[in-house]
Formats: structure tokens, C-alpha cells, sequence
């Protein structure tokens, strides 16, 4: 499992695992998550855990979903609404894109969770 990989898995898994995040952090991984308004609305009218849960551990990742291996994009299905979960590179001052999103002294990860509607 390449980097990329792995800090993408592990920024995912932070939502649901008590003091991830704050390790995450003290390696030097710099990540956000954020939402959009549509797909807060959603969980809000929803199970938000489950949403969460299903978003956080999912690993259905194939060659046609996952070209790359990168564990960067999902698509989902929750009480039919397409959802989707977008990571992003930036470099540390989230102005351009990073150099080199394997490394973490350059790159802030952003995962963007949203309807497929908002894409």
C-alpha cells in the first residue's frame, strides 16, 4: 500500500476513532473534512452515524472505482441517495494543489463528503 493510500485510509477511518485524528496530526498529516450543505442537510434528516460509519469504513475499492489505488473517491448509496467522498491535495496554505501528495511535510488532505447531485 503506497502513502497516498494509507494517509487517505487513515484521514477516512479518523471520523470514527476516538484520538486518530489528533495522531494523524502529531505524525505530521495535516487533513480536513468538510461537507457540503446538501449532504448535511442529508445525515441531519438520516442516520448520521450510519452515514458516517459507511463512508468511514468503506474498502469496496476495485479497479474500476479505484484506478489508482489511491483510496481518493466513493461512491455510495445510502436509502438511495448517491453520496460521494472526494479527497483533494493541497499544499499547507490550501492555495494551489500539492507538489507531491505522498508527502506530508507539503500536503493537506481534503475530504469533501457530498451528494452526487453537488459534484
Amino acid at each position: 500500500m503506497n502513502k497516498i493510500t494509507l494517509y487517505n485510509d487513515r484521514c477516512r477511518r479518523s471520523m470514527i476513532v476516538p484520538g486518530s485524528a489528533e495522531k494523524l496530526r502529531e505524525e505530521g498529516c495535516h487533513f480536513r473534512i468538510v461537507m457540503t450543505q446538501g449532504f448535511k442537510a442529508f445525515i441531519e434528516e438520516n442516520n448520521e452515524l450510519e452515514v458516517i460509519m459507511a463512508i468511514a469504513l468503506f474498502d469496496d475499492f476495485t479497479e474500476d472505482n479505484d484506478p489508482y489505488g489511491e483510496h481518493d473517491f466513493i461512491i455510495l448509496k445510502y436509502q438511495g441517495q448517491s453520496l460521494y467522498a472526494k479527497f483533494d491535495y493541497y499544499d499547507r496554505s490550501l492555495e494551489y494543489g500539492s507538489p507531491d501528495p505522498a508527502n506530508l511535510a507539503v500536503t493537506c488532505r481534503v475530504l469533501t463528503l457530498m451528494l452526487a447531485e453537488e459534484y
